[in-house]
């Protein structure tokens, strides 16, 4: 069982934490990992620089921006994490955008995943259907799971054939806007995260964008099986580097 799926089946809500590979140092990709795991985090995104980054706010371009002026490549985070299943047993997942990817080669990347370890991928830009069609076979070759994102301008079809062609969890999008723009839940996304439980789908959701704080992410996991710090966590580290990791999780739990 991929340790995505496995993770989800633990009596908790999950706490997953973004950042991006290369930041704010070239090799601290490995250190910070390795502390999110020893503080308690239950799975880690990890950010594949990528110069046009459509879905993300300010503070996370801006990293993944200082990411490749530091030098960081997709060979260069899969030789950074060549070794990283000899220490950390959480799961790992690889979020990016297409284009270093089809660069890449899909079945390579795929493979290259599957080596070391990495347990699922995220990809905003690349649409369900055409990830249905030509691309699913190669992603469970390699016993990948493809993560698909859902906003509240989804329709209730579309979430369903989500649904129907993922494993593992939906990320649920908060809000409509780029990441790192709210500073809390009002009713309407509360509303919304209730639609959405009440959907009954087959994969648990777990909820991102506007997850900063215990508050937030008390909101969230209200009827989500979990949630994702990206914004808050990078601006963490650009105020206190990457030394004070188990400061910003005794904050959250």
């Amino acid at each position: 069982m991929n340790r995505i799926e496995q993770k989800l089946q633990e009596n908790k809500k999950i706490l997953s934490i973004y950042f991006s590979a290369g930041y704010p140092n070239l090799n601290d990709t490995v250190q910070i990992i390795q502390d999110l795991e020893k503080n308690g985090i239950d799975m880690i995104e990890i950010g594949l620089p990528f110069s046009d980054p459509l879905a993300d706010g300010p503070t996370i371009q801006a990293s993944s921006t200082t990411a490749l002026h530091n030098g960081m490549t997709t060979q260069i985070l899969f030789d950074q994490l060549k070794d990283i299943r000899k220490t950390v047993s959480i799961p790992l997942v690889i979020m990016g955008y297409f284009n270093p990817m089809l660069q890449y080669g899909v079945e390579k990347f795929c493979q290259k995943c599957a080596e070391i370890g990495i347990d699922g991928l995220i990809i905003p830009d690349l649409p369900v259907a055409i990830y249905a069609d030509e691309y699913k076979a190669t992603f469970d070759k390699y016993g990948l799971i493809n993560v698909f994102l859902i906003t509240p301008q989804t329709s209730d079809e579309r979430i369903r054939f989500i649904d129907s062609v993922s494993s593992g969890f939906i990320y649920m999008v908060s809000s409509a806007s780029v990441t790192g723009s709210s500073a809390g839940f009002g009713s309407t996304q509360e509303d919304y995260f209730k639609h959405i439980a009440d959907l009954n789908l087959k994969n648990p959701q777990i909820v991102g964008f506007g997850i900063n704080n215990a508050e937030t992410f008390n909101q969230a996991t209200q009827y989500a099986k979990g949630a994702i710090i990206g914004s808050a966590f990078i601006t963490h580290l650009k105020e206190n580097g990457s030394g004070k990791i188990a400061d910003f999780v005794k904050a959250i739990r």
